[in-house]
């Protein structure tokens, strides 16, 4: 009996441990915050009204793309993850998991995710996920050892999220899908660079090139930060302009901005790792807020 015991604990140790290992492998935390954007966009579209069973295939299929892409990724950077304190626990670089195993994930899961976006929406939401996935995979992830381009070029499946959303709503690419499209597009390169800043040392030992100019964390990149935050303000306005969204919303992405700015800024001025910390944690109060406040001011 006590023998039978153990070993259905060791098996459920061994099923929870595994289970943890493929939610590191797909980033759920970080997904999560991406498929939100997703569903703002699908849930802004004219017409569309709150629908429980397709907002949970929204997120689900949302969740296989963005786990498969993010799977991918770590798969590219098993041998840099094990150069970095933060990343040598993944599963990949640590041995817990073959590299066959993870690629049957990515496979698995990118393919289910399309087929729910296609199948339960439109093709062209699927279509666009398959951008998505193979910007973030396969360009971007290896652009980051060649020059801080990178983060431009991943800022557009960074962005994608509410445009596929919109497309799955509308089945089209309207103003309206584009202009949510800017916000988050805007929004990466502050959130990307305060994420690099903090990280610098940890990039420089894998050789990432994340941040602009000399690759250093400075002046430079501070007022390039800022810069977005600036233009995010008028971006914000641009869903009440189009009739998405109420003035409550363009009123709120104004404030919003305008506290985003204010720690870019700030991170001019002290120029160091806290200030940099706090512009990440602005960034994602800034999206948090702003997705919010259009969900409920939707016009």
């Amino acid at each position: 009996m006590l023998q039978e015991n153990s070993i259905k604990l060791s098996s459920s140790y061994a099923l929870a441990s595994k289970v943890k290992d493929y939610s590191q492998l797909m980033k759920f935390n970080l997904t999560f915050m991406v498929v939100f954007s997703s569903v703002v966009g699908y849930l802004l579209v004219p017409g569309v009204e709150f629908n429980l069973i397709k907002v949970l295939l929204l997120f689900a299929g949302g969740l296989l793309v963005s786990g498969s892409a993010n799977t991918i990724n770590q798969i590219w950077e098993k041998n840099t993850d094990k150069l970095m304190a933060r990343t040598a626990v993944r599963p990949l670089p640590s041995g817990r998991m073959h590299d066959n195993e993870a690629i049957a994930l990515a496979v698995i899961t990118g393919i289910a995710g399309i087929f729910v976006m296609g199948y339960c929406f439109n093709w062209l939401s699927a279509i666009l996920s398959l951008v998505s996935l193979v910007l973030y995979g396969f360009v971007y992830t290896p652009w980051k050892k060649w020059n801080s381009l990178a983060v431009l070029v991943g800022a557009i499946p960074g962005a994608m999220p509410p445009l596929i959303g919109w497309a799955a709503g509308a089945d089209n690419l309207a103003e309206g899908g584009w202009s949510l499209f800017a916000i988050q597009f805007l929004w990466q390169f502050p959130h990307f660079w305060a994420i690099a800043w903090i990280a610098y040392k940890d990039y420089a030992k894998a050789g990432f090139k994340m941040l602009p100019g000399s690759g250093e964390p400075n002046k430079y990149t501070a007022i390039q930060a800022a810069m977005y935050t600036l233009l995010l303000i008028p971006a914000g306005v641009a869903p009440y302009l189009l009739k998405i969204t109420g003035s409550i919303s363009a009123i709120v992405a104004i404030l919003a901005g305008i506290f985003f700015l204010y720690r870019a800024v700030n991170l001019y001025r002290k120029n160091d790792v806290p200030a940099a910390r706090k512009l990440m944690f602005g960034s994602y109060i800034y999206l948090t807020i702003v997705q919010l406040v259009q969900l409920l001011d939707k016009a």
